[in-house]
């Protein structure tokens, strides 16, 4: 890794936690409830990563707002539903993370979640200690807006350089290149490889065993 990196921001869904199945399933469901277009689940997939807002309208661009509105909210239902069980993290995140913060790295979490759902997640998974600042799409814009990767970088008062933003969708990379920041990319999420490459990232990696390594190498 850079030997100047003092700030590694992750992205949430499809880095640290395996809850693509979730989504698309939620989405689904709203969906067929309010009657619109069917969409496949790599169409579904494809929008994960950004802003609820700009999701729905990458997948309805002709649809007004009170559609939007009815789509987000019928999502949020399923996704909140406590049915549902919580997606689980990738084998070997929390431990990626605890190594992290014990070598005194500035961690923090740059999603496209709203803060409700980062919130609730964070709490199922005990892994809210480690992230003293976190930016959701509901309360800035959307990725790939470097809003918020710049504000985290400015909580921590570091340069630009000196952060490293991972993520498995090219809405990560695009938003670090949009923050001068550095970026890598994990190919176990939802975006393929060649995808993430076109985006230039210092490194593509294939498993969370070797985004390990490569961090604290």
């Amino acid at each position: 890794m850079n030997h100047e990196a003092k700030l590694i921001v992750f992205d949430w869904d499809g880095t640290l936690m395996d809850s693509a199945a979730h989504i698309v399933a939620c989405l689904q469901n709203a969906i067929t409830e309010l009657s619109l277009e069917p969409k496949t689940d790599d169409e579904l997939k494809n929008i994960i990563g950004l802003g609820l807002r700009e999701a729905f309208y990458a997948l309805y661009p002709q649809a007004d707002d009170d559609e939007l509105t009815s789509l987000t909210i019928r999502y949020r239902e399923h996704f909140f539903d406590s049915a549902h069980p919580p997606s689980e993290l990738f084998s070997g995140a929390r431990e990626l993370i605890q190594e992290l913060h014990a070598k005194d790295y500035y961690l923090a979490i740059a999603t496209g979640k709203g803060r409700n759902g980062l919130d609730k997640v964070l709490i199922e998974t005990a892994m809210g200690e480690f992230f003293p600042i976190t930016r959701c799409a509901d309360e800035s814009h959307s990725k790939p807006h470097p809003q918020m990767l710049l504000e985290i970088i400015d909580y921590y008062g570091i340069d630009a350089n000196e952060a490293i933003m991972v993520g498995d969708t090219e809405y990560d990379l695009l938003m670090a290149n949009n923050a001068e920041a550095n970026a890598v990319a994990v190919t176990y999420g939802v975006h393929e490889k060649q995808r993430l490459l076109d985006c230039k990232p210092l490194t593509c990696l294939d498993n969370m065993q070797d985004l390990h390594q490569w961090l604290l190498n």
